[in-house]
This record gives C-alpha cells, sequence and structure tokens, in this order.
C-alpha cells in the first residue's frame, strides 16, 4: 500500500471551482471506519458537471470528485467489513458532500458500502455504475406501480444513448419489454437497436411544449431528461400508466399539467438514487445480476485513465459520450 497517489480534486480558485490531479496520503482522507482500495471509478452526467466546473455539485471543497467507486476492502474497525471484500459504493453524497472515487484510496462510512455480488467483476460494476443502478431502481419501481408489464404497448426511455438510457433499454429488452427509444442522435440508433430498442423518436419531438393530455402511447417510461420533454411523456402516458424520472439533463422545471394524473391516473415516480436504503439497492442488483446481457454490457462500455477524465468530463457534459465509460484509477 502506497503512502501517497493521484487524486482529482476539485478546489476553490478565486470563488470558482476549479478540478486538476492532485498526490494525497493516506493521512489526509476522511476519518471513516473503512479504508477500501479503489481499482474503478465511472464517468456520470453528475462528474462532468463536478469536474468541468459547469455545475456546482460539491457543495464543501476541497473535495475528491466522483459519485462511484470499487474496490476491496484494506482496513475496517466495522466487523462487518472485513479486508479482501469486494464493495462498490454508488452516492451517498461523493462528490458533493463527502470524498468520492476518482482517487486509488478512500476512507468511506460502512452503511454506505455494498457487498458486490458474484455475478459481476469490480470493472462491470462501475460500468453499470450509478446509471446502470439507477436504470434498475427505475424498472423496480415500474414494476411495483404493477401495471405495466402485461400492456402491449411501448415502454420510452428517454436520453437513450447515455448511461442510464443504455442500461435501461438492455434491462427492458432483457425483461419482456417493448422498447422505443428517444434521442437525438439518429448516429446511435444502430447501437441502440443492438441493446434491444426496436423503436425511436427524437427527442425534438418531446423538446417543444404540447397539449395538457396527448394521444395515449406509453404504457411506462424512464426519463432521465425531465422539463418539457418529461411533461410530454406524461400528457402521451396510457390510463394507469407510470414515468419514472430520474434525471434533468434538460432542466429542472417541470412545466406540466395534473390532467394526465386526475384523469388518466398516470403515476410521476421520482427515483433517488444517491440515499436510496439497502433494500431498494439490493433489489437493484438483483435486477441487473438477473437480466444484465453481459455483452451488451460490454458493447456499451469503454475503459478510460484517471488522467483522461477533465477532456472526459467536457464530452458529456456536450452530449458526446455514448453509453458507459469505466475509469481507471490506477492508470
Amino acid at each position: 500500500m502506497t503512502d501517497h497517489f493521484r487524486a482529482l480534486v476539485i478546489e476553490d480558485r478565486d470563488g470558482k471551482p476549479v478540478s486538476g490531479f492532485k498526490d494525497l496520503s493516506l493521512a489526509d482522507l476522511p476519518d471513516h471506519d473503512v479504508l477500501v482500495e479503489v481499482l474503478f471509478s465511472t464517468l456520470n452526467y453528475k462528474d462532468g458537471l463536478a469536474v468541468s466546473g459547469k455545475g456546482r455539485i460539491a457543495r464543501r471543497l476541497p473535495m475528491v470528485a466522483g459519485v462511484d467507486l470499487a474496490g476491496i476492502v484494506v482496513e475496517s474497525r466495522n466487523p462487518a467489513w472485513r479486508p479482501g471484500d469486494r464493495v462498490v459504493v454508488n452516492g451517498w453524497g461523493m462528490s458533493e458532500t463527502e470524498w468520492g472515487g476518482y482517487t486509488r484510496f478512500q476512507r468511506l462510512k460502512p452503511e454506505w458500502l455494498t457487498r458486490l455480488p458474484d455475478a459481476f467483476t469490480l470493472e462491470e460494476s462501475m460500468a453499470i455504475g450509478t446509471a446502470g443502478y439507477t436504470a434498475a431502481l427505475a424498472i423496480d419501481a415500474l414494476e411495483a406501480w404493477g401495471k405495466i408489464k402485461t400492456d402491449a404497448r411501448e415502454v420510452l426511455v428517454t436520453g437513450a444513448a447515455g448511461g442510464v438510457g443504455s442500461v435501461a433499454i438492455t434491462l427492458l429488452a432483457s425483461r419482456g419489454y417493448r422498447v422505443t427509444a428517444s434521442t437525438g442522435r439518429p448516429e446511435t440508433h444502430g447501437y441502440l437497436s443492438s441493446l434491444g430498442a426496436t423503436g425511436f423518436v427524437d427527442r425534438a419531438e418531446l423538446a417543444d411544449k404540447g397539449g395538457a393530455l396527448q394521444k395515449e402511447r406509453w404504457a411506462g417510461a424512464i426519463d432521465s431528461v425531465g422539463s418539457t420533454t418529461l411533461a410530454n411523456v406524461l400528457a402521451q402516458t396510457v390510463q394507469s400508466g407510470a414515468v419514472a424520472a430520474c434525471g434533468l439533463a434538460g432542466g429542472a422545471d417541470l412545466p406540466a399539467s395534473v390532467m394526465p394524473h386526475i384523469l388518466r391516473g398516470v403515476a410521476l415516480l421520482g427515483i433517488n438514487s444517491v440515499t436510496a436504503p439497502h433494500a431498494e439497492r439490493d433489489r437493484a442488483w438483483a435486477i441487473l445480476s438477473e437480466s444484465l446481457d453481459r455483452q451488451r454490457l460490454a458493447d456499451m462500455t469503454t475503459v478510460e485513465p484517471l488522467s483522461n477524465l477533465p477532456q472526459l468530463a467536457q464530452d458529456i457534459v456536450a452530449g458526446k459520450i455514448r453509453g458507459r465509460v469505466v475509469i481507471d484509477v490506477a492508470k
């Protein structure tokens, strides 16, 4: 175990959050009970905002960025965790209020750790990452609603070529749903078809404000865009359908009407991946273990060194990233 290691740290410079690489020691880490050797992290849209400085994600500085990590327990003051345990951490305020995963070592609270299912390697767990785990939470919520699977009409996935969308499509297809993908990038249609999408909607069709009630089409939907897109999806959802909302890439506003809810019984299901209780996390990872096609996961994933993060952050915010990006923190 090395005394010094590299991390991507966000610091305050003239009142602005600026990220850069910095050498840390174990003594610099927070005084939490479990020390983990981090092997892999990942790149999410929120990571892109934090690292690029285009969003004030970190609420205290300095901050080690990265909302995900996967690694091996090295030391533990908590009996629930032992050296050698394989663990994954998603959310829990990492990169916002707690130091995150873009570092070779991190100290963490024991209640943040999830034991990695045997079905996955550490690298695969970060190919899934918060994006894939959030997609599984959304599917769990839709299926708990109980009125989706038997409907022969389509399930819509917005932001389809992104991380949440890519995993959501392959999970839904594997579980027997007919999936329509919404994307503004026609060049990704072949990729999305390979994941299981059978239809496409240009995101521009959902971007303009529409009527409070529109033609019924979607039995259910997973939305990572928000704003007008979510409002239109709700207006197009069938009687007793449901929409799981898990993102705001298009904006945090919701210019919607109550009409779909009170006249069609449409449910809006909010997905909170950051502080989800362990029972929900365990169900999400069970869905991933049961239904995630490993070859499709590999096809949607690229592995990049930690050194490439500054440019990758710019790319994901600009909408240039397709699928999932695993960060090898040792490189």
